[in-house]
């Protein structure tokens, strides 16, 4: 029996909103797909800056720094954690889900010339309010942009 390797779904993040674009991506990972999810840092959060950069600081200082539990400030591990809290991950198709997803930020070298994928029920073209993107409130929750 041969059997054929199926390329993965590339997705471009630039512009899509967090929320939707992951609860998409963790279908199609239940659904069998390989996904590589790219532009992570310019996926976007819709409200204002200030609030959820106040509720991300209240998450972080849970638990003893020392010991845990730890949160990614990342762009790309912080999606990452995104959509595997939409995935069934205690259950075995949930972990060999989310072992099928990873993210960058930025596009590799490699993945420049490939098809990419984006979602229109999840764009942010049509968001009438403030919103700002990952990569700004990962940097105002202590991240340090070493890509620059």
């Amino acid at each position: 029996m041969q059997t054929t390797k199926v390329s993965p779904t590339l997705v471009n993040a630039e512009g899509l909103i967090v929320g939707r674009m992951c609860s998409k991506v963790a279908k199609r990972l239940l659904n069998g797909e390989e996904v590589i999810i790219l532009n992570a840092e310019k996926a976007v959060f819709s409200g204002k800056r200030k609030s959820k950069v106040l509720e991300a600081h209240l998450f972080l200082e849970v638990g003893a720094p020392e010991r845990g539990p730890f949160h990614y400030r990342r762009p790309d591990r912080f999606l990452r954690k995104t959509v595997r809290g939409m995935l069934p991950f205690k259950q075995p198709k949930g972990k060999s889900a989310y072992k099928r997803l990873k993210c960058y930020m930025g596009i590799p070298v490699d993945l420049k010339d490939k098809e990419m994928v984006t979602f229109i029920e999840a764009s942010s073209a049509n968001l009438k309010g403030p919103h700002f993107t990952l990569g700004e409130l990962a940097t105002d929750i202590g991240w340090r942009n070493r890509m620059e």
